[in-house]
């Protein structure tokens, strides 16, 4: 761990920092001027094809040399332009002008012209550029991180369905013994939701707008009444690769980005009751965990392996999902049509992403130390013969044995019954008697229904 590492306030630059290395050229402050410089870059490229600006075109065209400074400001970010901005900044006290200044700069020395360079942040409110970075964050994050994050846990509970669709588990409703399943089947539950919540996220439309300080190009009328600006700022946000926002105020409204944290949170959702449950099934002994050479697991009980990939997912997830529903709930809403309130949340999605991003490796790192206890699974089983009184009872039913629901009650309620005493039981029922055999033969792990089938079922 790095000094800067060792001080660092929050637990993703110190502890974690190392896990981050994705997310810091998305989330970082050096990030955001990146994306602010190629935002104001790509406006100025996207001006240069409007016929009704001269200044842009025919003689006046920008030099070779201006155009390749501005692709490559369109380009990576790069860690000298964000020192830059913020040595700007100190002069400014405003961070989105230090851009401007910054870029402007840079195209003055490639030999841009004084009138040229008044097309840097043309007819821009500071939200024109803000709105598009923080859309590029998020969707850069969601495509190169978060996605295949997400898709790499249901590649891999997939594959763990697969391998044990046939392994019969005794399932616990309101924590009591219940009707038995597959330990497949119920990593192909988690593996289905999560790969729907999965592909909620990603249809979440990232959306843009460049129309200026209160939504009504404004400005851009008063400059160039001749030029239909709706349509110029819709291509450039499209060309963006984003969805173009053709109604808002001050700031793009925020809408979309409160679905994104919504659909992230609910994917956190699901694998928080994931984490839960495997922890559970730990704790029964149906899970191992391989012992790690050199590792600790208590300071004073040196037998201890503990779930703590699990629960470091968990308590991940749920500081998650705290900033995530915050942002969901405050950043619809502003005051007319701006205020500020938005702008230090906004600052603070990378935290939310970093955490979940966190609890996705250690969902990994848990599930590859785990061992099945396949022996300890069946002595459940074996111990909890009652189970089959559902299915008992629903033969019963089938061939119209009065009150079949009530003898078994009387038989099993609160009871332990052993496989004599069901067998015995089921030998005195009015059923043909193929039918009492195959109850007869019946086993707790044996009655799983279609379980198995489920599970292997499972789409890829």
């Amino acid at each position: 761990m790095t000094s800067d590492a060792l001080h660092a306030l929050s637990p993703l630059d110190g502890r974690y920092a190392d896990r981050m290395a994705r997310l810091r050229p998305i989330f970082s402050e050096a990030g955001l001027i990146g994306f602010r410089l190629q935002v104001e870059a790509r406006w100025v490229l996207h001006l240069v094809q409007i016929a009704q600006l001269p200044e842009l075109a025919g003689a006046n065209a920008l030099a070779p040399a201006v155009i390749t400074a501005l692709e490559g400001f369109a380009g990576p970010h790069r860690a000298a332009d964000a020192s830059a901005v913020k040595a700007i900044e100190k002069t400014t006290n405003h961070d989105v002008k230090a851009v401007e200044y910054h870029l402007r700069n840079t195209l003055a020395a490639a030999g841009a012209t004084p009138a040229q360079l008044e097309f840097v942040h043309f007819a821009c409110t500071s939200e024109d550029i803000n709105n598009l970075s923080y859309a590029l964050m998020l969707d850069t994050a969601r495509r190169k991180v978060l996605l295949p994050g997400l898709d790499k846990l249901v590649a891999t509970l997939g594959a763990l369905a697969q391998q044990h669709a046939a392994l019969p588990m005794l399932s616990r409703t309101h924590g009591q013994s219940a009707s038995p399943t597959t330990l497949g089947k119920e990593l192909a539950n988690v593996a289905f939701r999560l790969r729907r919540a999965t592909a909620q996220l990603a249809a979440v439309e990232a959306l843009g707008k460049i129309n200026g300080a209160v939504g009504n190009y404004n400005a851009h009328l008063a400059a160039y009444p001749d030029v239909a600006w709706p349509q110029v700022a819709q291509s450039f946000v499209e060309s963006l690769g984003l969805h173009f926002n053709p109604y808002t105020i001050q700031i793009e409204p925020h809408d979309w980005v409160a679905e994104y944290c919504d659909a992230l949170a609910r994917a956190d959702t699901i694998l928080i009751d994931f984490a839960r449950d495997v922890w559970g099934y730990v704790s029964l002994g149906y899970f191992r965990q391989r012992a790690v050479a050199g590792e600790v697991g208590s300071s004073t009980m040196p037998h201890k392996v503990n779930p703590i990939d699990f629960e470091n997912a968990e308590g991940n997830l749920g500081v998650a999902n705290a900033l995530l529903r915050h942002f969901a709930e405050k950043l619809p809403i502003s005051r007319w049509q701006r205020d500020l309130t938005d702008s230090t949340v906004l600052r603070n999605l990378g935290v939310a992403v970093g955490h979940a991003v966190l609890a996705f490796a250690s969902l990994e790192k848990g599930l590859s130390r785990l061992e099945v206890d396949a022996a300890n699974m069946a002595s459940d089983l074996d111990d909890n013969w009652e189970v089959l009184g559902e299915a008992i009872q629903t033969v019963m039913r089938r061939h119209g044995v009065p009150d079949a629901y009530e003898q078994l009650k009387a038989l099993t309620r609160g009871q332990r019954v052993n496989a004599e005493k069901l067998r015995m039981f089921v030998e005195g029922l009015p059923l043909p008697a193929e039918v009492r055999e195959r109850l007869a033969n019946m086993t707790p792990g044996s009655y799983t229904g279609l379980a198995e089938a489920l599970a292997k079922a499972l789409p890829n």
